[in-house]
């Protein structure tokens, strides 16, 4: 199901990060999320498993036993502590139980292939704890949730080690069978050592003062029962007077826990009451022999009726899988069985019904040498109930079976309400991770045709104030001859021609770190120290400028096939610069600062780069080699000292380029 997956994310992402999971699951071929009810195929967590132990450089067997732990935690987190806590006093109850707390599952999570476990003490304290599973290599999983378990609910550290492992035979389908030794030492706090030292004084006096409200007999059982108590499996997490309080009534004198049962001296009960009042037990012998059956039973299974027929003729074991034979059932006796009627040996009107399944405890009654199966019906809705004709009426009124049923159709109904509500939240993540992508696209695309502060401005409904920058260097650009190549080519080629060259002045604005302001037909514009003022502001447009020049080789004449040739002018001024219009908004520069650039380059010469005076004072100790041009007539400001940037000493073809 898809709350493994989900677990496992958790664990990914929590303890190793967002980006490793995203990585992991990319490796993996797998989606984002998981839907909690959903069923999914193992080889995802399988895949998941693989490649987070290669991602991580880590052993399975440790990455398995670490997500155990984790799922410990994880399912108390998902609303399971409650239902955990009370599965037993101890960790030998806790094990013993967890295959009913998978039945019970089973009933929300029906596709649900739950592990089986098996638990036996030994003499020394320890236990051998038998795991058996259709899935071959998670056993590591198994001592990280139950030493999780034992230390947070019952304060002991345990190890375990795998003592034998075989395909089990006794099973059907080839199933995994693991056995552990689990050894365990109590963990006591620094507070519970100081008691558990000075607790053996308080405990010797308490037991005289008890000595004198008991009578010998009475006390050697308060005793013995605290000696097993302190020796159990797993020992609870108490002093050992609080615990001999839990076992004596002071002043009374009666043991709580010890006591013996009496018995009636005959069954006080006939054999038709009893029948009628558990109508679904079953009795049968060592050779499988029924002796006794309940009547509700015998009325959905007539040939019950015939006493000593075989009861593995109309019934099959489907949990646990274990052959029919009387020696199964009996090392499998604390487990719930589940047994399912066989449908050749039903009555014709069950044919086409779905087969009845039984779920109950299997008691061996040792003076009649007869195994007592007490069951009730395995049903879980009321369309269950309906798909076999029965009804509530059939079911005893003691039998709770009748309960779950009504009570579990309301929680089927708000488990597909969950699964909706789970379905929508997912269609809505991933709506809004899509919307995210094309946000970003979105203003990639904005920031690409303003600056991002002022794009910001425009989102944000404010409106853009025109700001003054005291010194910037800009820059302008045009193709030779751009009038005549035009005259004499397809307009898709002049297209093509400005496209390659512009893709590759805009890749160089990202190098230099200069600002392109716009392009007119030919004529390529940028400045530097606009929006954000820098102090080498006059440094990156010389780079740039020299940049334009190698760039403009690799682009191709439409007309004569030789490489273009481009003027290019820069000048150093102040200017103002802000966002003019509504519709297509610009940040648009003003200024003399534009006009005399402006001229600088179109009184350049092909392929020279033109500097006007101040931007030669600018880059005149920066480590770039100029000559001089001398006076020129520019028109509409007269006469201008100018001069040609040749070079950068310092910098390769390749840096200037932004080459590796």
């Amino acid at each position: 199901y898809g709350f493994i997956n989900t677990c496992l994310k958790s664990l990914v992402v929590e303890k190793y990060g967002e980006e490793t999971w995203e990585k992991l699951r990319l490796q993996a071929g797998v989606q984002d999320s998981f839907l909690t009810f959903e069923v999914y195929k193992d080889e995802i967590t399988m895949q998941l498993v693989d490649k987070a132990c290669k991602i991580l450089g880590v052993p399975a067997d440790m990455v398995l036993r670490e997500f155990g732990e984790y799922f410990f935690e994880f399912c108390k987190r998902s609303g399971y502590d409650h239902m955990l806590r009370t599965l037993g006093g101890n960790l030998y109850e806790f094990i013993e139980n967890l295959d009913a707390l998978h039945s019970y599952l089973a009933l929300s999570y029906q596709e649900m292939n739950a592990p089986s476990f098996r638990v036996e003490k030994n003499e020394d304290g320890s236990m051998h704890l038998h795991y058996y599973s259709d899935r071959r290599g998670l056993c590591h999983i198994v001592p990280g949730i139950i030493g999780a378990a034992a230390l947070d609910f019952f304060n002991i550290e345990i190890s375990m080690e795998i003592v034998n492992q075989m395909e089990e035979e006794e099973r059907t389908g080839k199933k995994e069978h693991i056995v552990f030794l689990v050894t365990q030492n109590p963990v006591f706090s620094y507070k519970e050592r100081n008691e558990f030292s000075s607790s053996s004084q308080y405990l010797a006096d308490s037991e005289k003062q008890v000595e004198n409200q008991l009578n010998k007999e009475d006390l050697e059982k308060a005793k013995n029962t605290f000696r097993q108590r302190g020796s159990s499996v797993c020992p609870v997490k108490k002093s050992h007077w609080k615990t001999i309080r839990g076992i004596i009534t002071l002043g009374k004198g009666k043991l709580l826990r010890g006591f013996d049962p009496v018995y009636p001296k005959s069954l006080w009960i006939d054999t038709k009451t009893f029948c009628n009042g558990l109508p679904f037990h079953m009795v049968f012998d060592k050779e499988l022999r029924v002796k006794q059956a309940g009547v509700s039973i015998q009325k959905i299974v007539p040939g019950l009726q015939t006493m000593g027929i075989c009861l593995d003729h109309y019934f099959s074991i489907i949990h646990p899988e274990v052959p029919f034979t009387i020696s199964s059932i009996q090392k499998f006796i604390n487990n719930q069985f589940v047994f399912q009627t066989r449908r050749e040996m039903m009555p014709e009107s069950w044919k086409q019904r779905p087969m009845l399944e039984l779920r109950g405890q299997m008691i061996w009654m040792e003076s009649l040498q007869c195994m007592l199966y007490l069951c009730s019906p395995l049903l879980r809705t009321l369309h269950e109930l309906e798909e076999r004709q029965m009804h509530i009426a059939d079911i005893a009124p003691h039998d709770v079976t009748r309960d779950l049923i009504l009570l579990n159709q309301q929680r089927l109904a708000e488990m597909e309400l969950s699964n909706q509500l789970e379905r929508k939240k997912e269609e809505l993540r991933i709506l809004s991770k899509h919307l995210e992508e094309e946000k970003k696209k979105t203003e990639a695309l904005l920031y690409a045709m303003l600056p991002q502060h002022v794009a910001n401005q425009l989102k944000e409904g404010k409106r853009v104030e025109a700001g003054e920058f005291k010194e910037c260097t800009i820059l302008f650009s045009d193709v030779v001859t751009f009038t005549n190549i035009c005259a004499q080519c397809e307009p898709i080629q002049i297209v093509l021609m400005l496209n390659s060259m512009y893709l590759r002045f805009d890749r160089l604005t990202t190098v230099h770190d200069v600002y392109k302001v716009e392009t007119i037909g030919d004529a390529y514009m940028v400045v530097g120290g606009v929006p954000v003022p820098v102090p080498t502001h006059a440094e990156r447009v010389a780079n740039f400028a020299l940049g334009m020049i190698i760039a403009a080789k690799g682009v191709q004449n439409p007309v004569s096939g030789n490489p273009i040739q481009i003027r290019v002018g820069i000048h150093t001024g102040p200017v103002l610069a802000g966002v003019v219009g509504e519709k297509m908004p610009r940040y648009c520069l003003f200024g003399d600062t534009v006009n005399i650039a402006s001229r600088m380059e179109s009184h350049g010469v092909p392929s020279k780069i033109h500097l006007s005076s101040s931007a030669y004072q600018c880059l005149k100790y920066k480590n770039f080699e100029m000559t001089e041009r001398g006076e020129i007539e520019v028109k509409g400001k007269g006469k201008m000292h100018t001069y040609f940037l040749v070079r950068n000493k310092t910098a390769t073809e390749n840096e200037i380029m932004g080459r590796p």
